[in-house]
């Protein structure tokens, strides 16, 4: 167990010097923004001092990101497993930003104006493979392998296929997918 959290601080340290050298910040200038001596800042990164929380919490907001991510284990920084829904729709979760589902999406049918709905949200996707149909509105678009789509969901809108099969990336926040999963229930 002291190994893992000690295997966890090398990479808080190393994250915080990162993201200093990325901003293209002094340690000076990160102290500044951090509210913490440059002595202080030198051994929090080289290893000098402990990790306090309430220094990482300040130095994750003065670096511009989350707590979570400051922290988060390497092994968490990489593959994201999806799980399968009942709608048979792979969703992978967004770890960066809490509340974003990607959802990859097999369509075989072309979209059912009659279908089409408004809601709050935001949708943005792209066409893996296939040609696919997105009604928005009074307008039709064809999207073909490649192209990529964002619409204003308190339009009505619709995907499916233009023929045959189409392989969908799309991502939603919260609110669409909520209202997406509440269209396939009803």
């Amino acid at each position: 167990m002291t190994q893992e959290v000690g295997d966890l601080e090398s990479l808080v340290r190393k994250r915080v010097r990162a993201l200093r050298v990325a901003h293209g910040w002094s340690l000076d200038e990160l102290a500044r923004r951090a509210t913490l001596s440059p002595s202080t800042l030198s051994r929090i990164e080289n290893g000098g001092r402990r990790l306090a929380l309430d220094q990482l919490v300040v130095l994750a907001r003065a670096l511009d990101t989350t707590l979570d991510q400051l922290v988060a284990s390497d092994a968490e920084d990489v593959v994201v497993t999806p799980v399968v829904d009942g709608h048979g729709w792979r969703r992978w979760p967004v770890r960066a930003q809490p509340g974003l589902n990607v959802v990859r999406q097999r369509l075989t049918a072309p979209p059912d104006p009659a279908r089409m709905r408004a809601h709050a949200g935001q949708e943005w996707l792209v066409v893996l493979s296939g040609t696919a149909l997105l009604l928005v509105g009074d307008r039709r678009y064809r999207l073909a392998a490649d192209q990529a789509a964002e619409f204003p969901t308190m339009l009505p809108h619709a995907i499916g296929a233009a023929h045959g099969s189409v392989d969908v990336l799309a991502i939603f926040d919260r609110d669409a997918r909520r209202d997406h999963q509440r269209a396939e229930a009803g």
